[in-house]
């Protein structure tokens, strides 16, 4: 029986609608419901948010493709500019207006230019009898724009007077992006993250051919019970299921096991899912240096993988993350032995010593921007300003992940980090500079 049922379409097209969205049957129900026939007004605006990777973008381009419903879809990332994303929707418009596949460019400066252009463009007999669908994609970055941009958006249908309906994707819930002026409310619709179950029956579709669907399908119940604790994205799970999937056939290939031998399978890619749960979301090499890495065993296996190994720092960015090492595993009273020339002797007290204990053991902990600033000064040769260079460079290390940023409320302290990198891989950056970075750590003494 179909799940979907529409008066307005056949059902072979509802049917083979249903085949492609697997998964999101309430969700394209409930979007079929607001479209209603192609000649009925609908609602003026329609707002559909979810977390990434929750079928948001590919259900609305599937859904209007497939019933060949007018439409225009733009991404607001790539159109970062409200010149840039009012003159894309009427440059699309065109097309579907005029036979040229490329109409010339369509200079719009302000939004009521635009109003005035897409009511010009409408007037074809094609577009006047149905519904128009113009979707803005990453509809957040429209905060970054014009104040009025969002709000004329959301009022379109009133202002041009024509059958057109504005449905905004984001990532984010509705009271983020509500202008502060206040608009014209736009109806929500949900999209939750798929579940374990939801992935199992996606996943399981893009089985090769020369492989069974059962074969391939109790591979990816393998794969999630791995990595979906800690990875939820389908397009990553996608990737790394076609990434890894050779190296779960080769027992099979090779006549030492059948497909039915999971126990057996399952030996045979473990310790390489374990490997590559470590380097997921980070690219750290390509799909080819992986496949290779797997054929040639661990000998092939390059030093420091998933330990942020392969990636290349400016000069100073190394001897900034070098600073926060020290300073994150280091004892600020320590400083002054280590990065005074003429600190003077310390002074004897007759005090019980106290055992040790070791900061790698603990963890990093929090310092403050002047202490890595003043470190940074002592370990580097040369005296180096605290230019908007330095302080960009920093940021660049907390968008790697290499440092995390603490806390940055405090006006009069300022922000606090902490370092995140292990000692094998600060030490791998330290002899790139030529830098022994154990003569300066406390627990090494």
């Amino acid at each position: 029986m179909p799940a979907f049922k529409h008066r307005e379409y056949p059902e072979e097209v509802l049917l083979h609608l249903e085949g492609l969205v697997p998964c999101r049957e309430s969700q394209v129900s409930t979007l079929l419901s607001i479209f209603g026939e192609r000649q009925h007004f609908t609602f003026p605006s329609l707002f559909v948010y979810g977390h990434t990777s929750s079928g948001k973008t590919y259900v609305m381009q599937t859904l209007l493709k497939t019933l060949e419903l007018p439409h225009m879809f733009v991404n607001c990332k790539e159109c970062f500019t409200s010149r840039l994303l009012l003159e894309e929707v009427l440059k699309q418009l065109q097309c579907l207006s005029s036979s040229e596949e490329d109409p010339g460019p369509a200079s719009c400066d302000t939004f009521n230019d635009f109003v005035r252009l897409f009511k010009q463009g409408t007037m074809t007999p094609s577009l006047q009898n149905q519904t128009i669908y113009i979707v803005l994609d990453n509809a957040e970055q429209l905060r970054e724009m014009e104040a009025n941009i969002l709000p004329g958006f959301l009022r379109l249908q009133e202002l041009t007077d024509r059958n057109v309906t504005v449905i905004l994707l984001s990532d984010i819930v509705w009271e983020l992006l509500r202008p502060n002026t206040g608009c014209l409310e736009p109806v929500p619709l949900y999209f939750p993250d798929y579940s374990i179950g939801h992935l199992q029956k996606i996943l399981s579709h893009d089985h090769p051919p020369e492989y069974s669907f059962d074969f391939y399908a109790a591979y990816i119940n393998i794969l999630l019970g791995v990595f979906y604790p800690v990875c939820r994205d389908l397009k990553e799970l996608r990737h790394l299921a076609v990434l890894n999937f050779p190296k779960y056939c080769e027992p099979v290939i090779q006549g030492e096991a059948n497909e039915r031998d999971t126990r057996r399978l399952w030996k045979n890619i473990e310790s390489h899912l374990k490997k590559a749960m470590q380097t997921v979301y980070l690219r750290e090499i390509s799909s080819s240096q992986w496949a290779q890495l797997q054929a040639d065993g661990e000998s092939g296996q390059l030093k420091g993988l998933s330990a942020h190994a392969h990636v290349e720092l400016p000069y100073y960015s190394k001897f900034i993350l070098i600073a926060a090492y020290l300073a994150s595993y280091n004892p600020a009273r320590t400083d002054k032995r280590f990065f005074l020339k003429h600190h003077g002797t310390a002074k004897k007290k007759n005090q019980k010593k106290h055992e040790k204990t070791s900061s790698h053991l603990l963890g990093p902990k929090a310092f403050p921007l002047d202490r890595l600033l003043a470190i940074l000064h002592s370990i580097i040769d040369y005296r180096v300003a605290p230019t908007a260079n330095i302080f960009s460079q920093i940021t660049s290390l907390v968008t790697l992940q290499l440092l995390t940023l603490v806390g940055h409320d405090d006006l009069l302290t300022g922000p606090r980090y902490k370092c995140n990198v292990s000692l094998d891989f600060i030490r791998g950056i330290s002899r790139t500079v030529n830098f022994d970075i154990i003569k300066y750590l406390y627990d090494f003494l």
